[in-house]
């Protein structure tokens, strides 16, 4: 992972991507993680700089491109919690899709925003799970209003 420039930015914003960077780094068998807000925008993502798909192989994450991933972690996020709603389930709080080649992780941030992360096949997903929901409690409390559009800004100036 590329360690994105935090030059400028808030101690609560460079203390996300520090964060973040740590997610990645420590948890074994996680290619990519990403933020999302909860219209759908992507606020923080462990390879900033590949806004765009780029020819990759398949352990480069979802096409190569870190707004593929956050696109897809929105997607899952809206219909899991449609589908909570109509089934009277309550709040969605983590979401696991397997898959033959790789697992995505979805987990609710306190604001609405979702936390993503992209990991090998045969990752340990308690450890993965476990590592996420300490993010999740270590950022949601920091992650408001002001900082999502700081974080927007710093992600829009990285394409």
């Amino acid at each position: 992972m590329t360690a994105p420039s935090t030059f400028g930015l808030s101690t609560e914003a460079r203390n996300l991507h520090w964060l973040l960077s740590n997610l990645v780094e420590e948890v074994p068998g996680v290619h990519s993680v990403t933020v999302v807000s909860s219209d759908g925008l992507m606020l923080l993502s462990s390879d900033p700089g590949r806004h765009r798909a780029k020819e990759a192989g398949p352990s480069d994450g979802p096409k190569g491109s870190s707004a593929d991933l956050a696109t897809i972690v929105s997607g899952i996020g809206s219909l899991t919690v449609g589908a909570a709603k109509l089934m009277d389930g309550g709040g969605v709080k983590q979401t696991m899709v397997a898959m033959d080649e790789g697992s995505v992780f979805v987990m609710s941030i306190s604001d609405g925003s979702l936390l993503g992360v992209h990991a090998t096949p045969d990752c340990d997903m308690s450890v993965v799970a476990y590592h996420m929901a300490l993010f999740v409690g270590r950022a949601g409390h920091v992650l408001t209003p002001e900082l999502r559009s700081e974080l927007r800004t710093s992600m829009e100036s990285a394409q």
